[in-house]
């Protein structure tokens, strides 16, 4: 396996410009693909912290926080044959690796992976933000790359990583990981959160607030747990230690069987955070599609398949819940804790870019390549028609599940909502 090189092309803005098929031949469609690799080329920025350009969130957010960054890098590095370069700009491959190296570089001695890295210099380690596990996206990159440094690195990080999520973040005991805070999942504003600080105490993500209900067994964080000791069971294997392989995928089993057995409601068809007191915190939220994200659910056994198809049926694919005209909803819409009118960065109700970007790491594994089609085509079709009349989309973080209008008090720019469009636009094209 050799080490993969960080290649700069030199090439003018569109002078090799590549297009996928479009939806549409109307302007706005090939303006709109024009205007996201703008805003992608335009959130390629260095920070303080680390010596390579990195992916930005955009928009509100300067920085790259742990939950997204390595995974929109991923993506952006997907669509690397439709990204023409400027002199100088770093290739989409190199800024992938630099997104995953960055973490493991500015990882604390005790094992703790920042939560966010920030243009402003500032590193986050106030809570631990995990969604898809940078553990997967790292061996995905691996595999793409054949890059044995990356491999060799991502592999000793996670595995410190998921040391320090077992010492800090199992203190019940119970083999599950535990949040202790809103920004913990990323769930901002969520009434999911409802009474909850968004911060752990002290800034300091090892201390949970002193609240009788907490700390809560979080099955989304338990997932990502999930997944990223599947992915060091693999990056093991590619590097020849067979035994340690062995531990990762036993460990890994635990945890799955734990989060079916502790944290799945069959009366709801949901899956819910359990709190200290071991009641269910009953909202239904787009926990469910980060659960299916890592591929918790097994359809070859039998009960597992059985919770698959009530969650699709009752939750995912019902109107009346999830399966909106523009999917997925942050909140079920017919839970009470719906918030409405939609407020900015509302994990409450709104639609996210980030869950639309999430969505393919889950419904191609589950067959619902169909679904998957109609979810890409409300998403691109919202966003190429979102700017001015006669000009192309604009990209923003949330929108109403309903009508598939963006909210629009922050600005266009948001790196999520551009990988959205470039990456629906050119999956739809191949079928």
């Amino acid at each position: 396996m050799a080490a993969a090189s960080s290649c700069v092309r030199a090439t003018g803005w569109a002078a090799t410009q590549a297009y996928p098929r479009l939806p549409s031949g109307d302007a706005p469609w090939k303006a709109t693909w024009d205007a996201a690799l703008k805003v992608l080329n335009g959130n390629v920025k260095q920070v303080p912290k680390y010596d390579q350009p990195m992916l930005m969130e955009g928009a509100v957010y300067p920085g790259a926080w742990m939950e997204c960054g390595p995974l929109e890098a991923l993506v952006y590095a997907g669509l690397r044959r439709y990204v023409p370069l400027r002199e100088g700009q770093p290739d989409p491959l190199a800024v992938a690796r630099a997104n995953h190296m960055a973490f493991f570089a500015l990882q604390r001695e005790d094992g703790q992976i920042p939560s966010a890295i920030k243009v402003s210099g500032e590193v986050g380690f106030g809570q631990i933000q995990m969604v898809v596990p940078i553990a997967a996206t790292a061996w995905e990159l691996v595999q793409l790359t054949h890059d044995e440094k990356l491999l060799q690195t991502a592999y000793d990080a996670c595995g410190r990583w998921d040391a320090w999520l077992r010492r800090y973040r199992d203190t019940r005991k119970t083999g599950l990981v535990e949040g202790f805070c809103t920004y913990d999942t990323g769930h901002d504003n969520s009434p999911r959160w409802k009474g909850i600080p968004n911060r752990c105490p002290d800034s300091d993500a090892r201390k949970c607030p002193p609240i009788a209900t907490m700390p809560r067994l979080c099955p989304d964080l338990s997932a990502t747990v999930y997944g990223g000791r599947l992915a060091l069971a693999a990056m093991a294997k590619a590097l020849g230690k067979r035994d340690e392989a062995a531990r990762w995928e036993q460990d890994a089993a635990t945890i799955r069987r734990l989060i079916v057995e502790k944290l799945y409601d069959p009366e709801d068809a949901a899956f819910y955070d359990l709190d200290a007191q071991n009641n269910f915190v009953k909202v239904r939220g787009d926990v469910i599609t980060r659960v299916l994200g890592e591929h918790v659910l097994k359809l070859e056994i039998a009960s597992d398949r059985r919770i698959f198809n009530d969650v699709w049926n009752r939750q995912l694919h019902n109107p009346k819940a999830f399966w909106t005209p523009f999917p997925f909803p942050s909140i079920a819409i017919d839970d009470p804790a719906f918030v409405r009118p939609i407020p900015r960065n509302s994990w409450g109700g709104a639609a996210q870019a980030l869950t639309a970007l999430r969505a393919p790491r889950w419904m191609t594994h589950y067959g619902k390549e169909a679904e998957q089609r109609e979810l890409m085509r409300a998403w691109v079709t919202a966003i190429a028609r979102s700017g001015e009349p006669d000009g192309p989309g604009e990209f923003r973080q949330q929108m109403d599940p309903l009508t598939g209008e963006f909210t629009r008090a922050d600005p266009s720019g948001y790196s999520p909502a551009a990988l959205v469009y470039l990456e629906f636009v050119r999956q739809l094209g191949t079928h």
